[in-house]
């Protein structure tokens, strides 16, 4: 605290600094006086830096940052830099909800997966060891492929709802599907059905304050998560809930890549069809994903529900008891131990045997995830990463694209998909295992967001993931090395500019 507290007034003192040596006719000794100020600010930073021991790249990356950017290199890194500072930001929740997975772990039975493949078995030991949530057995998951089949889904599951609806949002759009969806929780708000509802304050940032207030009368709770009134001085501000999560009568939950808005149904002129992949899960699963939710909701509002919904786990329908693989919710970001997720994603990259498909939006991979990936091609596994062609972001564009060409020279195979915006963050291994959610390939996703995903070992809806990306592949174009190779100067001048950015994207 007393060291976030020294940062803002080390900020005060640039910005004065600069304004009285720029845009005033003081005496040049003082000038000269505020320049050594200015200087040695700027020094003590570098130094503090440097005594973090961070990788080379990202400390060059600062350090060029704060000496050739007054002031905006300096607020930057104040407010993207700093990524020890989940360290102390989210302790208590991160301690809390440590002691809490830990004693629903110890009343968890251990299911037996000798069932799996020897490379699904690889994968375990580390997901066993890995994470603080459970590997079931007993859950189902039904894979739903992109705005209008997830959409026409939740509103039916919505409808159906009789004891509560729980759910959390990144992206929460009051347009028209985000107004038909409120419309639905407030009729079943005003049925006495419980609406616990989180949307994340800086990716909701435009959420109808008049919806709000109906809401609100219709006896739905709403919080926003790290509101940004309160994140400016404490640097949360750069953390954000990324995860989507919905909770239905404990019963069935939705998890994956889709926020709620008119541009997930493809309605967004720029980017067209918008190709996305969520999930249905019924089962032991929806318990533990129903755990993330609660466990943020008591973080954002102070309550105490997580109790109250913990009596009782789902079960399955008689038909549905038949064995079907392994399911594994893995919760990361700073409530969880850090980079937890990038672990998750080398560690199924490192287990396949035979092929690695990968379909991402943002690309920015950390040297252990690009070296697993240039050895499974040496080795000669069927490695393919598929990227939209048209995004959302210059800059991870532009950084994504700087990592193609190392990838492409050993081996890779890279897809450029033409329909639209790719938007899914799926891995699929050897066709047996696999990973759904809301993390993307990037250090974002790895270090500052609080994302959920989905991982599976040998269920039957792996198969849908694999015709889904077989599909995708039509709609695509592989990406010639030759003809990369070739590209023009400006764009590799922009690639080169933006992977400067890429610790933080």
């Amino acid at each position: 605290m007393f060291k976030r507290r020294i940062e803002f007034i080390f900020l005060i003192v640039l910005i004065i600094c600069t304004y009285y040596i720029l845009f005033t006719s003081i005496p040049d000794l003082w000038k000269f006086i505020l320049l050594g100020v200015y200087s040695g600010i700027i020094f003590v930073t570098i130094y503090s830096l440097v005594l973090e021991n961070r990788s080379a790249n990202h400390t060059i990356l600062w350090m060029f940052s704060l000496v050739f950017f007054p002031i905006a290199g300096y607020f930057f890194y104040l407010y993207s830099g700093q990524l020890y500072l989940k360290g102390y930001l989210f302790r208590s929740k991160r301690q809390k909800d440590k002691n809490i997975w830990e004693r629903l772990m110890r009343e968890e039975r251990e299911p037996d997966l000798t069932f799996l493949q020897e490379n699904q078995q690889t994968f375990l030991q580390f997901a066993k060891n890995a994470s603080s949530t459970p590997v079931s057995t007993a859950s189902r998951t039904v894979i739903l492929k992109d705005g209008d089949q997830t959409f026409s889904e939740i509103k039916q599951k919505l409808r159906n709802a009789t004891k509560f609806i729980h759910l959390e949002y990144y992206v929460f759009r009051t347009d028209r599907i985000g107004r038909e969806i409120i419309e639905i929780l407030i009729e079943k708000a005003q049925a006495g059905v419980e609406v616990l509802f989180i949307y994340d304050a800086a990716g909701s940032i435009h959420f109808s304050e008049k919806l709000l207030e109906r809401m609100h009368a219709s006896g739905i709770k709403v919080h926003p998560f790290s509101p940004l009134k309160y994140g400016f001085f404490n640097q949360k501000l750069n953390f954000r809930n990324h995860r989507k999560i919905m909770i239905i009568d404990g019963e069935v939950g939705f998890v994956g890549g889709l926020n709620i808005g008119d541009e997930y149904l493809g309605e967004d002129d720029k980017l067209g069809y918008w190709r996305d992949t969520h999930m249905i899960l019924r089962g032991e699963a929806v318990y533990t994903l129903h755990t993330v939710f609660l466990l943020d909701w008591e973080y954002v509002s102070g309550d105490k529900v997580l109790e109250n919904h913990a009596a009782v786990k789902p079960e399955l329908e008689e038909e549905d008891l038949e064995l079907d693989g392994a399911v594994q919710v893995v919760v990361s970001g700073p409530d969880t131990q850090q980079g937890i997720m990038g672990d998750y994603y080398y560690a199924l990259i490192a287990s396949a045997e035979r092929s690695i498909w990968i379909a991402t939006p943002y690309f920015v991979p950390d040297e252990a995830i690009r070296k697993a990936l240039k050895v499974a091609a040496a080795k000669g596994l069927d490695v393919k990463i598929m990227f939209p062609e048209v995004n959302d972001s210059f800059l991870t564009q532009y950084a994504s694209k700087s990592y193609f060409p190392e990838l492409l020279r050993n081996g890779v195979e890279i897809y450029s998909y033409k329909k639209g915006f790719l938007h899914q963050k799926v891995i699929i291994v050897d066709g047996n295992m696999a990973s759904i959610g809301t993390a993307n390939i990037d250090m974002r996703s790895f270090h500052l967001n609080f994302e959920v995903n989905v991982f599976l070992l040998g269920t039957s809806s792996i198969r849908d993931l694999v015709a889904h990306y077989e599909t995708d592949m039509n709609d695509s174009e592989k990406i010639r090395p030759v003809k990369y190779y070739k590209r023009g100067f400006i764009d590799r001048s922009k690639e080169s500019f933006a992977r400067l950015f890429s610790g933080v994207l």
